[in-house]
């Protein structure tokens, strides 16, 4: 794939299925800096640009327009984002 220049990991997070207990679980034992209610999330944490909680429900509603994970597709446990130098290129490289 040598159109796919990958700049650097823009964002990565745990999927949650129990928002709160996510939240409980990264903000209160594990200590990140996590802000906002709704999305927490930080950009305070070394290693990557952008660190936060997507509950499977809004994970869900994005791919599959419908809050619910459909039964038969595995439920996915993380989101990664990267940032590459040119999209358009990275996108037909993809799709190819």
């Amino acid at each position: 794939m040598d159109n796919i220049d990958v700049l650097f990991v823009a964002g990565f997070g745990p999927i949650v299925r129990d928002f709160d207990a996510g939240k409980r679980l990264y903000k209160d034992v594990l200590g990140l800096p996590l802000a906002g209610d709704d999305y927490p999330n930080t950009n305070q944490v070394d290693g990557v640009k952008e660190f936060a909680l997507w509950p499977l429900s809004e994970a869900a509603e994005s791919s599959f327009g419908t809050k619910e994970w459909p039964p038969d597709i595995p439920i996915p446990q993380v989101w990664l984002e990267f940032d590459v130098a040119d999209i358009e290129a990275a996108t037909r490289e993809l799709k190819a």
